[in-house]
């Protein structure tokens, strides 16, 4: 039946386009992002997972960022224990000459005190975005990594350093409760008996027993400054691995959250190409359908 008020064929036609144009909006919108999934509406699953993850990727790059600034402090302290390392070992170059019969203590003297100098110079400059790591006895840390267990709980691991002031600990020198640098602690502030400690010692008086002993007392200290140092060495590499792992933590995190909502492009593009000429089929599907309307005339023609 022919019907000039209902004209099922041209409706069937128009839903038929109403859903193409949509699909085919849709598809427009994944070229143009390059999102699958670019709001909750498109799968609520996958871009609640995703938020959360992007979320936790800007976390790991204040992570990144802290790591490297533990990087620099940790460097910054190991370059000043490597220079009180060359510098004790002058110190036990000028004592060992000293033990040579007939010579000059006096002169000798006036040479280590200058190493003695240098020394305090060195711990009073080691120091990076106001820490000090070898001249103290307080606990520092630096950011390790950000973590997020099993029950969605989130938190920011700290790797622990504990400055130590004594003969045997792993700072040049300690410090006072007002902050200043206190030359009669840590390895080279600490007294060794009778010779005094490596930055107070004059060699000037020394007889063979003294400078036996002051030898001794270098070499404690050599070994203390050592042991500092391949201390700081081992939270350098360990900060060195921690950011090597949190840079490749990121980009699976990037990888992850991609295979999850970015869209295939080569997919997509057929797609569009595909409802394009659907589209054009379903206009030209409506327009013979409304055109049938005209047919009806041709029954009142005399």
């Amino acid at each position: 039946m022919t019907s000039i008020l209902t004209n099922v064929a041209a409706m069937s036609a128009l839903q038929t386009l109403r859903s193409i144009n949509g699909n085919l909006e849709d598809t427009q919108n994944r070229v143009s992002s390059g999102y699958r999934v670019a709001k909750a509406k498109d799968n609520a699953a996958y871009w609640s997972i995703a938020t959360t993850m992007r979320s936790d990727n800007k976390a790991l790059s204040a992570v990144s960022d802290a790591l490297g600034l533990g990087a620099a402090k940790v460097d910054t302290a190991y370059s000043a224990m490597d220079s009180a390392i060359d510098i004790v070992s002058e110190i036990k170059a000028k004592i060992v000459a000293a033990t040579e019969k007939g010579v000059d203590k006096t002169k000798i003297q006036d040479e280590i005190g200058q190493l003695q100098q240098q020394l305090l110079s060195v711990a009073q400059s080691a120091s990076f975005s106001g820490e000090n790591w070898v001249a103290g006895n307080t606990t520092k840390s630096v950011v390790s990594s950000f973590v997020r267990d099993a029950n969605g709980q989130v938190s920011v691991q700290t790797t622990q350093y504990v400055l130590d002031d004594t003969s045997n600990g792993n700072v040049l020198f300690g410090m006072t409760t007002s902050g200043s640098i206190d030359t009669a602690t840590g390895i080279i502030g600490t007294s060794s008996g009778s010779v005094g400690s490596i930055y107070a010692m004059d060699i000037t008086s020394f007889g063979s027993t003294d400078i036996d002993l002051a030898l001794t007392t270098v070499e404690s200290g050599l070994s203390a400054l050592t042991k500092a140092a391949s201390q700081l060495g081992s939270i350098s590499t360990r900060i060195d691995l921690q950011e090597s792992f949190v840079s490749n933590l990121s980009d699976s995190i990037d990888s992850g959250v991609g295979r999850l909502v970015d869209a295939d492009m080569e997919e997509e593009s057929s797609k569009l190409t595909a409802l394009q000429t659907q589209q054009q089929l379903a206009i030209q599907s409506l327009s013979i359908a409304n055109s049938s309307a005209q047919n009806v005339l041709t029954l009142f023609k005399s």
